[in-house]
């Protein structure tokens, strides 16, 4: 009979836990441009306005894609080499693949400075680049990873370029993942910005 009563209190209070759990929504760090680099965005987009066309460098970020795994509203962690867990209860607020891409638009606007990057086209003289989101996850030995490939048009020239970052995760916690996950994403960034700053 005591055994019943343990099972069965067991089990209530599993289903307790695992009912009461709330979901928790998370969105990709914001790196704050200075006021600096603000006016000078805010400059270059007055003088795109007024003189389309006047020594100014334009890239659309056209697309960012994930696969399927990435896709949903769930956060995605590795707990081994071969099996990846898709959260439940700690998702993304809105749809990864459009904060990868406002977040890759606001730090390439940071770092490309006499560009105008934007994630609507531009104009019949800009660049365009696509960017393939093959791993955005943390990983059960405390690193985080993202992976992909780049694909840029430049003037006609078709540039890849695949890239790989890793980073440690400090703490425990999907507050901390999603956090270092931004970090090594504006890190990527500042990547692709090297690389398209080298153009001639």
């Amino acid at each position: 009979m005591r055994k019943g009563i343990m099972v069965i209190a067991a089990l209530l209070l599993s289903a307790c836990s695992s009912g009461s759990e709330e979901p928790r929504y998370y969105q990709l760090p914001n790196h704050q441009l200075s006021n600096a680099q603000l006016s000078q965005a805010a400059a270059s987009q007055s003088m795109m306005a007024t003189n389309p066309g006047q020594g100014q460098r334009q890239l659309w970020v056209e697309q960012v894609s994930v696969p399927d795994y990435l896709a949903g509203n769930g956060v995605v962690y590795q707990t081994s080499d071969v099996q990846y867990v898709i959260a439940n209860n700690n998702l993304w607020a809105s749809p990864l693949d459009q904060q990868l891409r406002t977040s890759l638009v606001a730090n390439l606007s940071r770092n490309l400075p006499g560009w105008v990057v934007a994630s609507q086209p531009l104009g019949s003289d800009q660049d365009t680049l696509n960017v393939t989101v093959t791993g955005f996850h943390g990983r059960y030995d405390g690193h985080v990873i993202v992976s992909g490939e780049w694909l840029l048009n430049h003037q006609g020239t078709l540039i890849k370029r695949p890239f790989h970052v890793e980073m440690t995760q400090p703490q425990d916690g999907y507050d901390a993942m999603v956090k270092v996950l931004g970090e090594a994403w504006a890190q990527q960034a500042s990547n692709m910005a090297r690389e398209i700053n080298r153009l001639p």
